[in-house]
This record gives C-alpha cells, structure tokens and sequence, in this order.
C-alpha cells in the first residue's frame, strides 16, 4: 500500500511497501515531487526494476569481486585478464566509490583520459568493457536500476590486418623449425589453438579417419597451467591432411593413449612463451618472416581451408567457434573473392537470357550494359 501524508512541519511524507514488505518512505517539501517519487517506485515495481534504496551504496569492488565469481563458461585466461584490467585500472578509480554515485559523465572523463594517454584504442576498450560488464552485473542482482555506462563514447581501434602465410611459407617455416617442423603444419594446416594443440592426446589422434579430436586446452597464466576446455567449452573433430598421418603416427604408435602428442623440449606441456623462445621466433625470422606468431598460423589455417573451397560452415567447424556468423566477422577478408564470383555469375545469369530471348526471335530490351559511376 502507497500513500502521501502531510506531516505538522508541512513537509510531506511518500512511503509504500518493498517486495520484502518493508516500509520504504522519504520526505519532501512539495508534494508534487513525494508523488513523483512514489510514482517512479510504483512503475518500477510493477516492471520488475525496483532497486532498493540503500542496494546504491554497494562500492563497485563489492560487486566487481561477486562479477569476478559469477562466470564458470570463463577460460582461465579471460579470468586472469578480467583480473588484471580490474586491480589496474577499473578499481583504483572506481573501487571505493559506491554504485549509485558512478556517473555517466565521469565515466566518460575517464574514458577520455585514457584515450588522450599512450594506451591504444583497443586497449581502452577493453577496459571500458570490464567496468560496462561490472555494472551490468549490478544491475542484474539489483543493485542498481540502470548502468551509467550506457551511450559512452569510445576511441577507435585500429584495423590490423591478418597476416596469412602462403603454402609455400608455411613450407619455409616447417623447413626452418627442423624437428619441431610436425608442430607448424598442424597449425597451418588444421587451425588449432596453441593451448588446444599443447593439451592433444595420443587418444585424440585417429589416423585411420585422419581427425583430431580436440577436447582439452591448456593455458599457462601467471606461471601455472591452467587445464580446461577449449574455448567456448565445445569439443570438436577436426581433419588433418593426408601428408601428416605418417608424422602423427610416429609419435602416437605404442604409446598411451593419455600421453601428449606435443611436448615442450624438456619433454614437458609445451607452453607458448618457452616454444617462441627455444625455436619458433628464430625459425621464422629465418624464414622471413620475422614477428610472425604461433597464432597467426591459425589465421593461416582459415585462409588455406578457402583457398582449397572450403565454406563458412566447414572453417567455422574446423576452428571451433560457436557459429559462421563469428567466422565471417573474424575472417570476412577471405570470403570477398566470393563476391567477385557472385559478381561474374550475375552477368552470365543475364547473358544466358539475352541468348535465350535473340533465340526466341524477341527484341532484348533495356540497356545493353551498365556503368556504374560508384
């Protein structure tokens, strides 16, 4: 029940009931603005969006840290980096300030330091998501009614463009790693993660039907392996070219099937940063092509597996992410030749037409060719 009394000092005083059956009430000078204020609450009880009044005065790390706990689809990667954004860049300025006093416009002063700073653009952004992710988390457990991070302005990132090896780079890389040569062709050639190719086992390798069954990954985070599933926690099969059955073979026959396939030099997990280290970067500086990193051989994988008429279906399943749409945002580049090919079937579509019509003894009509002026 909602009411509006006025009280002996001529104040009026607005209170109702919360869904706990609190009383909730604050006092006003008009009362014009004690029924505006009890309309809002009325209105958000009824939509579902009441907050209650002192949920406003959680501090951001507060509820930063219940974020941090909420997400088990999580990789240990994205944990450590939503970690690390937060303890050095969203919580010394935002940490001790309470929900409720977080602010679009200072939001946006923020932003715009950073953007203003020698952080690139991409980099402010992600920070811009944690904070966003945090308060929409508040919002969620009702902590706030709406989250100030809405319409935040943004600096640009920058278009880095893929670097895709060619087969015959690919082949100078294998050439230049020597012994570690099976390691650059599967992930040339079939699109493995760094951490899901360090995490296969003998038992994920099936030579007969040349698959690889990718359901482990492994990242190393702050010094310590993490053991978990691969991203977006899917398994999947994925083919390997015939070339490499007798290098696969080699290092699963008579071994256990829960052995890796992939190991570091000291017969460990192989880890990124030691592998670029001990071989890789030499190798490819070798093969010219200096910078290259393990990741851009996943790249590389995508755009052999068009080349040799692969669809958006078959890439998207190879590389594991959660649906084509994703595949054509991250890889659109190498899907543009399809519209030149949509481009010349079009023309020849109206060609045969013509033909079909000067056949039949009728008149084409209409121009006989178009030049566009975009």
């Amino acid at each position: 029940m909602a009411s509006i009394t006025k009280r002996a000092n001529g104040r009026w005083y607005a209170r109702f009931y919360d869904p706990a059956g609190v009383q909730q009430g604050r006092i006003f000078i008009r009362k014009i603005d004690a029924q505006r204020w009890l309309d809002e609450q009325t209105k958000a009880l009824v939509s579902g969006t009441y907050v209650e009044p002192s949920a406003g005065r959680t501090t951001v790390k507060e509820i930063a840290e219940k974020w941090l706990a909420s997400d088990p689809s999580w990789t240990p990667a994205t944990r450590a980096r939503n970690e690390s954004i937060l303890n050095r860049h969203v919580l010394p300025r935002w940490g001790t300030t309470q929900l409720e006093r977080v602010t679009f416009d200072e939001i946006q002063a923020w932003i715009v330091g950073y953007a203003q700073g020698a952080l690139a653009g991409g980099t402010v952004r992600k920070i811009a998501g944690v904070l966003s992710s945090v308060m929409r988390f508040a919002v969620s457990s009702r902590k706030l009614p709406a989250t100030p991070v809405v319409g935040v302005k943004l600096p640009k990132q920058a278009v880095v463009r893929k670097r895709y090896l060619t087969a015959q780079q690919v082949e100078d890389l294998a050439e230049a790693a020597g012994e570690h040569a099976e390691i650059v062709l599967v992930l040339a050639y079939c699109g493995l993660r760094i951490g899901e190719l360090a995490a296969l086992r003998v038992g994920g390798v099936n030579l007969r039907r040349r698959r690889l069954q990718v359901s482990a990954s492994v990242t190393e985070v702050n010094g310590v392996l993490k053991w978990g599933s691969p991203k977006d926690g899917e398994e999947r099969s994925v083919p390997f070219p015939g070339f490499l059955v007798d290098a696969l073979a080699d290092r699963t026959t008579g071994r256990s099937t829960e052995d890796l396939v992939f190991g570091s030099i000291n017969g460990g997990v192989l880890r990124v940063r030691n592998m670029r280290r001990d071989w890789f970067d030499a190798a490819a500086t070798s093969a010219g092509l200096e910078g290259l990193t393990p990741h851009e051989l996943r790249h590389t994988a995508a755009s052999l597996a068009v080349s040799a008429g692969a669809n958006v279906l078959a890439v998207q399943r190879m590389l594991g992410h959660s649906k084509p749409s994703v595949t054509l945002d991250v890889y659109s580049d190498l899907f543009d030749s399809d519209l030149d090919d949509l481009s010349t079937r079009m023309d020849e579509v109206r060609s045969e037409t013509r033909k079909v019509r000067i056949r039949y003894g009728q008149s084409p009509k209409g121009p006989r060719s178009i030049t566009s002026t975009l």
